[in-house]
C-alpha cells in the first residue's frame, strides 16, 4: 500500500522586528535609563544623607535640637493626621458616586476631582489668599468674627487638602469601574444596607489601591511645599512644616541641619516606594487568587 505523501510543512510567519530588539539599541537604552537613574534620582539621594552626615551623627542628632525644628515636625504630623483621614473619606465617596451610579455632570466632577494636578499649588495658595485673606471675599467677615485662617494652622490644612485631594479617588475610581457594581447589587437583594455594602463589599475588594492611595497623599501632605509657603507665612515656630524648615535653616547657612532634616522626608518617600512594591505584590497574589480586575 502507498503511503501518502507528507503535508508540506507550514510556513512560519516572518518575525516581527521591535524597537530595541539589536543588541547596540538595547544596550543604548538600558544604558540611558540607568544613566539618568543614577543622575536624576540616586545622586541626590545619596548627596542628601551624604551631607546630612558629614560632620557625624552628634551634628546630625543636634539638627533636631532646636525647638523650631522639632515644632515644625511636630506640625507636619499633626497636618497630616488630619488631612489624610479627610482625603480617604472624600476619595472613597467619590470613586462610589463616579464608579456606580450614572447621573448628569458626571465627567464634570471627574474633572474637578482632577483638578489638582493640573494646577500649580502656588496659584492655590494665591486663590486662598483671595478667598480667606484680609482683603479677600470672606476676609472682612472673618476678621469681624475674630476668625484667622491666613498665615495659621488652617491656612495650612486648606492647601494640603486642596493639593493631596486626587491622590485617593485616583486610585480608586478605575478599579472600582474596572469591578462593576454585581456584588453590591447582589448585596442589596440580600438586604443589606448601604453602610454594610460599603464596610464588607466595597472596602475589601479596593483595600490595596485604598491603602497606596492613603500612602501617597501622606506623602504629598509631608512634602507640600509651595501652596503652604503662600498661605502659612513662614513664621518660625508657628507656621512653618518640615519643609519650610529646611528652606529657612538652609538660608541660614545651616546646611547640615537643613539635609538632616531632609533625610526625614526622604525617609518617608523611601518607605512610600516599599509600601508601593509590598502592596502591588500582594494585589496581584489577591487578582492571581480571586480572578478579580487589580489595582
Amino acid at each position: 500500500m502507498a503511503r501518502e505523501p507528507l503535508p508540506p510543512p507550514k510556513a512560519h510567519p516572518p518575525r516581527r522586528i521591535r524597537v530595541g530588539d539589536g543588541l547596540l539599541a538595547r544596550t543604548l537604552l538600558i544604558g540611558g535609563v540607568l544613566l539618568v537613574t543614577l543622575l536624576v534620582l540616586v545622586a541626590p539621594l545619596v548627596a542628601i544623607f551624604t551631607e546630612a552626615f558629614r560632620q557625624g551623627a552628634a551634628a546630625y542628632a543636634a539638627a533636631f535640637a532646636a525647638p523650631d525644628t522639632r515644632y515644625a515636625i511636630g506640625l507636619t504630623v499633626f497636618t497630616a493626621l488630619i488631612v489624610v483621614p479627610i482625603n480617604i473619606a472624600f476619595g472613597i465617596a467619590a470613586a462610589w458616586c463616579i464608579a456606580k451610579f450614572r447621573f448628569p455632570g458626571r465627567n464634570l466632577l471627574v474633572a474637578l476631582v482632577e483638578l489638582p494636578f493640573s494646577i500649580s499649588p502656588i496659584i492655590a495658595g494665591v486663590a486662598y489668599l483671595f478667598v480667606y485673606g484680609a482683603q479677600g471675599l470672606l476676609g472682612p467677615w472673618l476678621a469681624e468674627h475674630d476668625i484667622k485662617i491666613m498665615f495659621a494652622v488652617p491656612a495650612i490644612i486648606l492647601a494640603s487638602l486642596f493639593v493631596t485631594a486626587p491622590f485617593v479617588a485616583r486610585e480608586l475610581i478605575p478599579l472600582m469601574i474596572a469591578q462593576g457594581s454585581e456584588e453590591e447589587e447582589a448585596a442589596v437583594t440580600l438586604g443589606a444596607g448601604g453602610w454594610r455594602i460599603l464596610r464588607l463589599v466595597t472596602l475589601p475588594n479596593v483595600r490595596f489601591a485604598l491603602l497606596y492611595g492613603a500612602a501617597l497623599c501622606n506623602a504629598r501632605v509631608m512634602g507640600e511645599f509651595g501652596a503652604v509657603s503662600v498661605v502659612s507665612g513662614n513664621i518660625r515656630g508657628q507656621t512653618n512644616t518640615l519643609p519650610l524648615q529646611i528652606e529657612l535653616l538652609y538660608q541660614d547657612n545651616n546646611a547640615v541641619a537643613a539635609f538632616a532634616v531632609a533625610t526625614i522626608l526622604t525617609g518617608v518617600a523611601l518607605v512610600t516606594l516599599i509600601a508601593k512594591a509590598i502592596i502591588e505584590r500582594l494585589d496581584a497574589a489577591r487578582v492571581k487568587t480571586q480572578g478579580r480586575p487589580g489595582h
